[in-house]
């Protein structure tokens, strides 16, 4: 093999290269990126580089030099538009080509937006996904402006949290009956909720949009309940859209997502997936995982298919969100699950622990990083002790390891 060309310059991206490199391949590699910029960390966007508190190159993954240093070509800026998977050759826009051996797909994804008919292309209607999106914002934060967040997932609560800590006057409204509800319990949603409206944001359950009003930029918007609420700008964040549009043109599988198997290969044997634009199997279901942890383990294990090395990709969920001075970190996933377990701490801290039957599926840890830590190795070992047990705060959780 002498040519591996990875299209998409993220978090996957970025950690496939690197790994190629660090497994001692020393052929030809080239890292395909739609940004100016190179590789960067997204989760600090909504929070610490919004607030001032990170400079731009404290975001990148690695200095710029050091791609040149380790001979990866780094194609910044420039969009790969089209794949012929018969000539193994990539089309970029500015008109060049780049035939490749092995082909890397770490397109990730992009945020949902609301259509133009209801006012989602009015001046002023923002999303948050990546380094523009936070420019974009970054001067509209000034006391006492008037922000809508329209969604009640991670990415809303974190800007509404950033919004607070600015001084705005900030609206979260969420057209399910309780915010996280596609993600969380009602335990960690009720939690959240008293967190946000203990700092001044106002939050609307069961609210829609109706639409958007103004004549170019926006000014106000109408609540699905008649009412309409002066604002100075829009935070959308109602989920994201796998970037599959590029390998669906090549004739790749796509359900939800790049289709892969157990090694991170597409329905082509020449064509890898990983990150935010892959699904996977996770016990008998296919899912697409969004998170930083999973980006990265799954562009590692495609390198090493990649190299020739066959390796399975077992997925070990883990994801974290930091609103205020609260963290909340999350280890498995929670679907189906019949019971959640409330173990309390202190005051502050607490964590709720998921339950299918006997089995342990998932925790959520907040402001308490000892039972984040343990119970994601109980639920990576196959371990269950009883919900009496995890939720006496007199039990030491650590020696559960061990039993």
């Amino acid at each position: 093999m002498t040519h591996v060309v990875v299209i998409g310059a993220g978090q996957a991206g970025a950690s496939l290269v690197a790994k190629l490199r660090a497994e001692g391949f020393d052929g030809q590699i080239t890292l395909v990126g739609q940004e100016p910029v190179p590789p960067y960390q997204r989760p600090p966007l909504s929070k610490a580089y919004l607030l001032g508190e990170m400079e731009e190159e404290r975001l990148y993954l690695r200095p710029a030099a050091w791609y040149a240093d380790h001979a990866i070509a780094l194609r910044s800026g420039t969009a790969a538009i089209a794949i012929d998977p018969a000539a193994r050759r990539v089309t970029l826009a500015d008109g060049t080509t780049l035939a490749y051996d092995a082909l890397a797909l770490t397109t990730g994804s992009r945020p949902r937006r609301l259509p133009a008919a209801i006012g989602g292309e009015l001046e002023g209607v923002l999303t948050m996904r990546d380094l523009a999106d936070a420019d974009r914002m970054s001067p509209r934060l000034v006391t006492g402006a008037r922000v809508l967040i329209v969604g009640g997932g991670y990415i809303g609560l974190e800007a509404a949290a950033v919004c607070a800590k600015k001084g705005l006057h900030g609206t979260l409204i969420e057209m399910a009956p309780r915010i996280l509800q596609r993600v969380a319990a009602p335990e960690t949603s009720d939690w959240f909720r008293a967190l946000h409206r203990a700092h001044g944001v106002d939050i609307r359950e069961s609210t829609g949009l109706d639409r958007l009003l103004g004549d170019t930029r926006v000014t106000a918007a109408r609540l699905a309940d008649g009412s309409e609420l002066p604002i100075d700008f829009v935070l959308i964040g109602v989920g994201i859209l796998p970037n599959t549009d590029l390998a669906a043109a090549a004739g790749l599988a796509v359900d939800n997502g790049i289709v892969t198997d157990a090694h991170c290969r597409t329905s082509d044997p020449r064509i890898w997936a990983a990150g935010d634009c892959a699904t996977l199997d996770w016990q008998g279901t296919r899912i697409r995982l969004e998170s930083v942890g999973n980006a990265i383990d799954q562009a590692e294990c495609a390198a090493l298919n990649i190299l020739g090395r066959p390796t399975p990709y077992t997925a070990q969920p883990w994801f974290w969100s930091d609103q205020y001075d609260c963290k909340l970190q999350i280890a498995g996933l929670n679907l189906g699950y019949d019971a959640v377990h409330v173990r309390l701490t202190d005051a502050d801290s607490r964590s709720h622990w998921y339950y299918r039957g006997d089995r342990l599926i998932a925790v959520d840890a907040i402001n308490d990083s000892r039972a984040y830590m343990v119970g994601k190795r109980l639920i990576e070992m196959g371990k269950s002790p009883s919900p009496a047990v995890v939720t006496d705060p007199a039990t030491d959780l650590k020696p559960l390891l061990r039993a």
